[in-house]
């Protein structure tokens, strides 16, 4: 950064001065709290996590120094301020996949193409986005989700939200733009899943895991082959009209 951009000595005691009141706010908060959520210690705890990042990036511009603190993301939600008996919901998921085997994926689709007389135009079976959409059409997100190493997919994170509503939305209401009027407040639960919370546990577990390895877990790459084996041949097998159909409904 340059001297010219850099704030001044006066600006960084300001800064740390502003840290110190909140601090204070803060504590005054807690001291006075009404409950475990209550939305005073809530707002007083943004205010010291602001000053103190604002006095941190103050800190680093002029001496290059850091604080010992760490400031807490965004990724809480805060005090729930819904209808304590909330008369409907809405429940909001989000599921990321990588898509692994494109093949894999095109060859299920074809399956659903033969079979379906009302799908999409004739050949959208061989484009990922096409396999997809023909993929997400048949199935429930639900069953995909159980299923998506049979459609070459891999899963990412995934979260769930409930919602509080007063009331049902109306027919149509919000189909347009459905994930914008969240409101964190009225979240009455929220489940993430990730990898992330899994790393932790990485380090420590590589020798159990050895150890279960010779117990025989070993085997269960051989199996996962079979399997993936055994599927691919079905895919590519060449069936008559009739015969494709029926084993369609069976894996239904």
């Amino acid at each position: 950064m340059s001297d010219a951009a850099q704030p001044t000595a006066a600006e960084v005691r300001a800064a740390a001065e502003a840290v110190k009141t909140a601090l204070d706010r803060h504590l005054a908060a807690v001291e006075r709290r009404s409950g475990e959520e209550d939305p005073a210690v809530y707002d007083a705890f943004n205010e010291l996590a602001a000053a103190a990042e604002a006095y941190d990036e103050l800190l680093y511009d002029r001496y290059d120094e850091v604080t010992p603190f760490e400031i807490p993301g965004e990724d809480t939600l805060p005090p729930y301020t819904g209808p304590e008996e909330p008369s409907a919901l809405s429940v909001l998921i989000r599921r990321d996949y990588a898509v692994a085997e494109p093949q894999r994926l095109m060859a299920q689709a074809r399956r659903v193409e033969a079979a379906d007389e009302d799908a999409p135009g004739a050949g959208a079976s061989g484009t990922v986005h096409g396999a997809l959409g023909l993929l997400f059409g048949e199935f429930e997100p639900d069953e995909i989700a159980s299923r998506h190493k049979e459609f070459g997919l891999e899963e990412g994170d995934s979260t769930l939200w409930v919602t509080a509503a007063d009331e049902s939305a109306e027919p149509g209401e919000w189909l347009e733009a459905p994930f914008e009027q969240v409101d964190p407040e009225r979240v009455v639960c929220r489940f993430d899943v990730s990898a992330v919370f899994d790393e932790e546990f990485d380090d420590g577990d590589d020798e159990d895991g050895d150890e279960d390895d010779e117990d025989g877990e070993a085997d269960l790459p051989d199996l996962d082959e079979d399997l993936d084996t055994d599927l691919d041949t079905d895919l590519d097998t060449d069936l008559d009209e009739d015969g494709e159909s029926a084993r369609l409904e069976a894996d239904r």
